[in-house]
């Protein structure tokens, strides 16, 4: 007889693109750290919507902020001002280099809307400057914009010809992007650490190097910080730990906490580049979104979840290593990331190691071609990561 996990995954291949693969069990509900599929299987979430339910599933404090904002306004398009996206602005604002905001719905938009902000502010300023440096490995997005920035080939083929004027530099070679540099860059682009590339993280000086050489160009430097920012590796901002300050940052993922928005951050000077009329979002700024992303905010700064999800990072950094060096480098090539983003680079690809995890009750992805990914919500308990990780060790040691 087909289980009510199949009949709904046989229901979506009927009505769905096939674009996903998603895995074979269907989510219904979730509290906390745990997720539950039709049948009321129990699951411990490592993946967090990759990145992106920081404060866990069903968050009360995110739920009455959402309840609130819907019984008073849900939609009026930026025709108009609201307060809840006000409110948000302020908060980034307020904790960040950023003096403007523009909000979107998602990380590429993000994306988007900096590198278009980039092309546009040398423009107005007479300088043909549109080229763009990104590196292999990194991710920015799906739109045919973002796809051209991305630095893997899988991506975007197919897609050509791509957006022109994009140049990949070899991840944390600052030589090659010193060479790449020319009259006709417009921006660098980099993530701070590399999500979807495979959890790469720069080495020392790297981004104060990106920072030099920007500025000794005069070309503009982009964070994107879609999967790293907002508390995921112990501070509100991944690039805080490296004391370098960009000209644009993009957020996403976390910052809505399950909620779809997206931010570019900037200075009040170069967001004069978008004027009426160069770019816009109907969703962008949703008051839903805003109520409930600057909850988020308020949690991540007032409640104590950065300080616990920087304890947390090390007591799951301490136990992967522990596990790597159990499992051996014939399994384990290396343990990598930082606070609430990990990685275990394998020997053979992570796919049986994630069907194993989530036949025991625990979820976990990849990133890049061998690494396994956790990003779990960054109020996980020591006891729920101590359960994840014997459960991965348990795997790896019998299927790795």
């Amino acid at each position: 007889m087909p289980t009510t996990n199949s009949k709904i995954a046989d229901r979506g291949s009927q009505v769905l693109v096939g674009n996903y693969a998603p895995q074979p069990i269907a989510l219904v509900r979730g509290e906390g750290c745990w997720l539950y599929d039709a049948e009321d299987n129990r699951f411990l979430d490592l993946m967090g919507g990759i990145a992106t339910a920081v404060l866990g599933h069903a968050n009360p404090k995110l739920r009455a902020a959402l309840d609130e904002q819907a019984s008073r306004l849900w939609h009026v398009s930026n025709l108009y001002t609201t307060e809840p996206q006000i409110g948000l602005a302020e908060r980034l604002t307020a904790n960040s280099f950023a003096e403007a905001i523009y909000f979107c719905n998602s990380g590429a938009e993000a994306n988007e809307a900096a590198l278009k902000l980039a092309r546009r502010h040398h423009r107005d300023h007479g300088r043909d400057r549109f080229e763009i440096i990104a590196f292999e490995g990194a991710f920015h997005g799906r739109t045919l914009f973002t796809v051209s920035a991305t630095g893997t080939p899988a991506y975007w083929k197919g897609f050509e010809p791509l957006v022109p004027g994009f140049h990949h530099a070899a991840w944390g070679d600052l030589d090659t992007v010193r060479e790449l540099l020319s009259e006709r860059t417009a921006a660098i682009l980099v993530e701070p650490i590399q999500g979807e590339g495979g959890i790469r993280l720069p080495a020392p000086g790297f981004l104060k190097g990106l920072r030099d050489l920007a500025d000794e160009n005069g070309c503009l430097l982009i964070f994107d910080e879609v999967q790293v920012g907002i508390g995921r590796t112990g501070t509100l901002f991944a690039h805080e730990q490296e004391g370098v300050t960009p000209d644009v940052m993009t957020l996403a993922k976390a910052l809505g906490g399950g909620i779809p928005i997206g931010a570019m951050c900037t200075t009040r000077e170069l967001s004069k580049a978008l004027v009426p009329g160069t770019h816009a979002s109907t969703f962008g700024g949703n008051p839903l979104a805003c109520a409930v992303a600057a909850t988020v905010i308020d949690e991540l700064l007032a409640g104590g979840v950065l300080d616990h999800a920087k304890a947390m990072g090390e007591r799951l950094g301490a136990g992967l290593a522990a596990i790597a060096a159990d499992a051996g480098p014939d399994r384990v090539l290396e343990t990598r990331g930082r606070g609430l983003l990990r990685g275990l680079a394998l020997a053979k690809p992570p796919a049986a190691i994630i069907d194993a995890c989530r036949e025991r009750g625990v979820l976990v992805i990849a990133a890049g071609e061998n690494v396994l990914r956790l990003a779990p919500p960054l109020v996980i308990s020591p006891g729920e990561i101590d359960h994840g990780l014997a459960v991965l060790r348990d795997v790896l040691l019998e299927v790795g």
